[in-house]
């Protein structure tokens, strides 16, 4: 589910089921394997910029 539509991004939200005793080792390997997912898909992370050109 899409919970925001930023001037460079769509943030998504993630739920994790799981044993409570697994959630944060759940969580970081979700992250770290999207982040990699992300890399070998080409995507990138898209982040606000501006160029300054001077004459």
């Amino acid at each position: 589910m899409t919970i925001e539509c930023g001037d460079s991004s769509l943030v998504y939200m993630v739920r994790i089921w799981c044993k409570a005793e697994d959630y944060w080792n759940v969580n970081w390997d979700l992250t770290e394997n999207g982040k990699r997912l992300l890399d070998r898909e080409g995507i990138e992370i898209p982040y606000p910029q501006m160029d300054v050109h001077m004459k």
